[in-house]
């Protein structure tokens, strides 16, 4: 899959994209804002790992956010299960030197285009840690809702944090 936007893109990640991918995701501000899955540091087997992982999604959710060049993050999509089939979670990271230039809110519009078109899902939410409010913007920018506060529900970096919750959704066509 490839979605261009703005001079970048949302592609299917390559396993060529390991050293770009640990180069941007070594980073403890990059690190601070993302679950712990994503290990600090961050090194080429942890990318090598979470590419293979990516690559394995079927249908595909998880994609690289790229330059021409290299890629220099990530966003992607937990579908959910049983009766939350017609949601799913969103998240995102974009290598510091990229940050305050619109690439992420580029990059989520493409991908809930997607969500919405290719994968008929009705819902996309994400939450965003306290700290984080640049996330908000984006999400907002993008055309997700607030929709409350989840109380002390998350542990990251030693301290508790409530997280912001957003979402955005379809209001017509067919609901699978």
């Amino acid at each position: 899959m490839r979605i261009e936007f703005g001079g970048w893109q949302v592609r299917s990640f390559e396993p060529e994209d390991a050293p770009a991918l640990a180069r941007y995701g070594n980073n403890r501000a990059v690190w601070r804002n993302l679950w712990d899955r994503h290990p600090y540091p961050y090194g080429i087997a942890d990318a090598e790992e979470w590419i293979q992982f990516a690559l394995e999604q079927e249908p595909e959710t998880i994609f690289a956010i790229a330059s021409a060049d290299e890629a220099i993050g990530c966003i992607g999509m937990l579908p959910q299960d049983d009766v939350a089939r017609i949601s799913a979670e969103v998240g995102y990271w974009l290598g510091e030197p990229f940050w305050n230039r619109g690439i992420v809110t580029g990059a989520l519009q493409a991908l809930t285009d997607y969500a919405f078109t290719k994968l008929d899902l009705v819902r996309l939410f994400a939450t965003v840690m306290e700290w984080n409010p640049a996330s908000a913007r984006v999400l907002e920018k993008a055309g997700y809702e607030y929709e409350g506060c989840l109380r002390k529900s998350v542990i990251k970096d030693g301290e508790i944090l409530d997280q912001w919750l957003y979402a955005i959704v379809r209001e017509q066509g067919p609901i699978p």
